[in-house]
């Protein structure tokens, strides 16, 4: 009986769910910015939208307002009450709606603040196919500045560009971000370009959780992927590059990270530190400034699996050694097992005990067929060497790198 009302009001729900459409705003509107069936202010299309509508914009440039947010929260505070004053720019509130573009090469929105799109207790929400570029560094540093941000929500972004987000007065350290989800929200952040952005390209704070796949994250300040306080995350699939550093579990927060490409960042790849949980497997870490992978306090746990870690160390010596694996903290907490540790500048292992020769780990060549994507060839002694609890797609033993295990590209 329930369910079956659950339904009905489900069908009545999708029934009246209508599409609004935003056209040039550079056309001469109406008042109220609406004329022959478009919106010529997202914003207002926005604010007559219903849950569960959605709204179409077309082809274009879109320019927000500038809008103070002052909040009574801070994402990233040591004290979570702390009154942060911000700015806004595109304000989706107690609704969901489902906001899409052409493309996000012909689709613009430029926010003209900190919080460039901003989803506020929104449920069953979703952006796509638009940039998202033109925001503004808010002069409070506690302020979470990001290209979107969501507290409180649900929301799916799914091939967007967020990216030249980097108006910053010279005295303020912090930049703004790509993706940030704070306060509880539920994000799933699936094929999108983050690129050339002033802070993190995507962080978690105060109990967000996020599944994050097939993004290019590249070039910004910060980690390219951090999960801090109590958040969760699924990273699987992506390429960080061009960071300070690469991928990091802080604070107390959970993390599962596979088959990710993390390059060319300055500082590490893929760390664990605080009281955090991390299980990073068949993931590819090379070419970072200082280490690959980072154990980097006495309290947080995890597995180090079916990793080829390899020529790292570029740099002088930075947030660790230039060698493949560091260990500040106790490694006893930390599983290392099944990965390939090869050729980095410093050594490949500091701070722990001797590891090749046990547990599956080697220090060899991993013979890729060529430097796009990280084939293995045939001939690899990464092919069907990885942890043999973990199965590649075909059922077969786990070869190492990022086309093994269950979560490799198909």
């Amino acid at each position: 009986m329930r369910s079956g009302l659950i339904l009905a009001i489900f069908a009545v729900m999708l029934t009246y769910a209508s599409t609004l459409y935003v056209g040039d705003d550079s056309a001469h509107r109406r008042n109220d910015g609406y004329k022959n069936g478009y919106y010529s202010d997202i914003q207002i299309a926005i604010d007559k939208a219903v849950d569960g509508d959605t709204i179409r914009i077309a082809p274009g440039v879109f320019h927000s307002k500038t809008y103070a947010f002052p909040e009574s929260l801070c994402g990233n505070c040591e004290d979570h009450l702390a009154e942060v004053n911000a700015t806004r720019g595109f304000l989706i509130k107690d609704k969901g709606l489902t906001i899409i573009g052409t493309g996000k090469d012909s689709t613009t929105l430029v926010t003209n603040a900190g919080y460039g799109v901003l989803f506020l207790d929104s449920e069953r929400s979703t952006i796509m196919h638009l940039k998202i570029t033109g925001g503004k560094r808010d002069l409070n540093e506690m302020a979470t500045d990001a290209g979107i941000v969501a507290r409180n929500s649900s929301v799916t972004i799914t091939e967007c560009a967020i990216e030249d987000n980097t108006d910053r007065p010279e005295d303020i350290v912090v930049g703004i971000g790509g993706i940030f989800g704070r306060e509880g929200s539920e994000l799933f952040i699936l094929g999108n370009r983050i690129f050339n952005n002033g802070w993190d390209g995507i962080a978690l704070y105060r109990g967000a959780t996020a599944y994050i796949a097939d993004n290019s994250i590249n070039g910004g300040r910060g980690a390219g992927i951090g999960i801090t306080w109590d958040a969760t995350a699924q990273v699987y699939r992506n390429t960080i590059e061009n960071y300070w550093k690469g991928i990091g579990a802080f604070g107390d927060s959970r993390a599962i990270v596979s088959n990710n490409i993390v390059q060319d960042n300055l500082g590490w790849g893929i760390i664990i530190t605080g009281t955090a949980y991390m299980d990073a497997t068949n993931n590819i870490v090379t070419n970072n400034g200082n280490c690959g992978l980072a154990i980097w306090s006495n309290d947080c746990e995890g597995r180090f699996a079916n990793n080829i870690v390899f020529k790292n160390g570029w740099r002088e010596q930075w947030v660790c050694p230039p060698v493949g694996l560091w260990n500040n903290g106790d490694y006893s907490n930390i599983i290392i097992s099944h990965n390939d540790i090869f050729d980095n500048t410093g050594g490949e292992i500091k701070g722990l005990p001797e590891i090749f020769g046990s547990d599956g780990n080697i220090s060899v060549d991993p013979l890729f067929s060529g430097d796009a994507g990280y084939i293995l060839m045939p001939e690899s002694p990464c092919v069907n060497s990885g942890d043999p609890k973990i199965t590649d797609n075909d059922g077969s033993r786990s070869d190492m790198g990022t086309g093994g295990g269950p979560r490799a590209k198909k």
